[in-house]
């Protein structure tokens, strides 16, 4: 006796695949796949595709070269720089000058381009012995202002944007070469470099230092001129650029060219001339509340009530921290006290 099979259909198949790829058959043919397979927990669940492989996304067209640490230590150098730029400029142009970085970011050379206004100065910088150069752009908000105190003005900003004269070109260069004698300070903890400035432009896409594609990293600051006129400064580093030097764009490395972080033998010489500085040591005796009146009325002989008992360790505090706890005494006729222990909050 022949035992009877049951066969699927060719769209009980199909469903049947779909259901086990995560798509839902259609609502006319659900009920006869019901008819075999009652729940879903019949199938063996299958693991994800990707869990399985470990991969994550990676986007080619703009992908992330300089990681986080980088771009952190890219900020650090260029603080410096522009706490050292703007005295430059304070001192040269004989007003005050404030510069702050805005942000360091990382994208195509084709978007930072298309990012900048036009026209806007452009000074083109190498950096020997780093391969290539990399891009500085001043907003003319800032070159006008600048040119116009270094012609005798009061640093009068213009709105409108135009290219500049020879004459005011000649002067941007010179802006130019002082911001890269600053960038060689403040490179030198990191890597020594000589800058040089190679050429000056009005439109950043006459210039081209990079393919379209190429990640760039752009440092973004404000420059403050005599807290009237305010625009942007930015430096264009091509990953190219950096490549070669990229071991030592780091926080740590940057903290120990500085001598922030220090081998065992420098901290112990640090403690050493530390243990020589005086501080601040107040012990406090007690306190009590008074009203004004009878602050305003305090003379010579009048007795205030502490809220401490004579009992209670004295407080001690170390530049106004506290630090100890101690009991008053005298050593050789004068007052003194001595530490009994340290002090906890739960002690308050």
């Amino acid at each position: 006796m022949s035992e009877s099979v049951d066969i699927l259909s060719q769209s009980e198949i199909d469903n049947l695949l779909a259901s086990l790829t995560g798509g839902a058959p259609p609502a006319r043919e659900q009920n006869s796949i019901s008819n075999s397979y009652q729940t879903s927990s019949d199938f063996e669940e299958v693991p994800d595709e990707d869990d399985k492989k470990g991969y994550k996304l990676y986007n080619f067209r703009r992908p992330d070269k300089f990681s986080k640490d980088h771009l952190r230590a890219l900020q650090d150098i260029h603080k410096e720089f522009s706490r050292q730029f703007s005295l430059v400029l304070s001192a040269y142009l004989r007003m005050h000058v404030d510069i702050e970085v805005i942000s360091v970011d990382q994208l195509t050379y084709d978007e930072f381009t298309r990012s900048m206004p036009n026209p806007i100065t452009v000074g083109i910088v190498e950096l020997n012995p780093l391969p290539g150069q990399i891009l500085v752009g001043m907003s003319h908000e800032v070159v006008s202002s600048l040119v116009d105190r270094m012609l005798g003005g009061v640093g009068y900003s213009e709105s409108r944007p135009r290219e500049l004269t020879d004459i005011e070109e000649a002067l941007a260069r010179r802006i130019f070469e002082r911001m890269t004698r600053t960038l060689e300070d403040s490179w030198r903890g990191v890597f020594p470099v000589q800058g040089m400035v190679v050429g000056i432009d009005s439109n950043y896409s006459l210039i081209q230092i990079a393919n379209s594609g190429e990640i760039v990293s752009l440092i973004t600051l404000e420059v403050q001129i005599a807290s009237r006129f305010a625009g942007l400064l930015s430096i264009c580093f091509p990953y190219p650029v950096l490549e070669t030097v990229l071991s030592q764009l780091s926080s740590q490395h940057i903290f120990q060219s500085k001598g922030i972080i220090t081998t065992s033998e420098d901290k112990q010489q640090m403690i050493n001339k530390l243990n020589n500085a005086t501080v601040g040591l107040n012990v406090i005796l007690g306190g009590a509340d008074i009203t004004m009146k009878d602050f305003l009325d305090l003379k010579e002989g009048d007795v205030i009530r502490l809220e401490n008992s004579v009992e209670d360790d004295l407080l001690v505090c170390i530049n106004g921290e506290s630090k100890f706890l101690a009991r008053p005494g005298t050593s050789k006729n004068k007052i003194s006290i001595k530490i009994v222990d340290s002090y906890e909050e739960k002690d308050q």
